[in-house]
C-alpha cells in the first residue's frame, strides 16, 4: 500500500482553481477573439486595442502557469495586467463615446480609434467586449485572493 500519496485539494483550493481557471477561459476566449478578428476577419486593430491585447495576451499565457500547481501567487502577476488593460479598455469606451477631448486622441496614424469596424447588435464594440472581458477577469481574480486570504 503506497502511504506517500498527496492528501486531496481542500475545497479552498479547488474553488481558487476553478477561479483561476475561470479567468483563463475568459483571458484564452479574448485572445483567440481578438485572433480571429484580425487574422481571419482582417479587422485592423487601432493603437488602443494593441494595448489592450498586450495585457489580455500576457494573461493568457500566465494565468494557466498557476493552475499546474495550483499557485494563488498568479494573481499578484495578473491583477495589475488586467487592471491595466481594463484602463486602457474603459479610455478607449469613453473615446467612442465622446467623452474624452479631440486633443487626447492616441491614434493619430494608422486605424483611428473611434472608427468602429464592428459592432454586435448594434452597440456591442470591441472595445466593450475587451472591458467586460477584463472586469470579468479582476472580479474572477479578486474573488480567489479574498478566498485564500481567509
Amino acid at each position: 500500500m503506497n502511504t506517500t500519496e498527496s492528501p486531496a485539494p481542500s475545497h479552498r483550493e479547488q474553488r481558487a482553481w476553478k477561479l483561476i481557471f475561470g479567468a483563463w477561459l475568459v483571458a484564452g476566449g479574448a485572445t483567440l477573439g481578438a485572433l480571429f478578428l484580425s487574422e481571419v476577419m482582417q479587422v485592423a486593430p487601432c493603437v488602443l486595442c494593441w494595448y489592450q491585447r498586450i495585457f489580455m495576451f500576457s494573461m493568457a499565457v500566465i494565468l494557466p502557469i498557476g493552475l499546474f500547481p495550483l499557485d494563488r501567487h498568479v494573481v499578484r502577476y495578473a491583477l495589475p495586467l488586467a487592471a491595466l488593460g481594463w484602463l486602457f479598455a474603459f479610455f478607449h469606451q469613453l473615446l467612442l463615446f465622446g467623452v474624452i477631448p479631440e486633443q487626447l486622441k492616441p491614434c493619430t496614424k494608422g486605424v483611428p480609434c473611434t472608427e468602429q469596424s464592428f459592432t454586435w447588435f448594434g452597440f456591442v464594440t470591441l472595445p466593450t467586449l475587451s472591458l467586460l472581458a477584463f472586469s470579468i477577469v479582476i472580479a474572477l481574480l479578486i474573488a480567489t485572493h479574498s478566498r485564500g486570504s481567509k
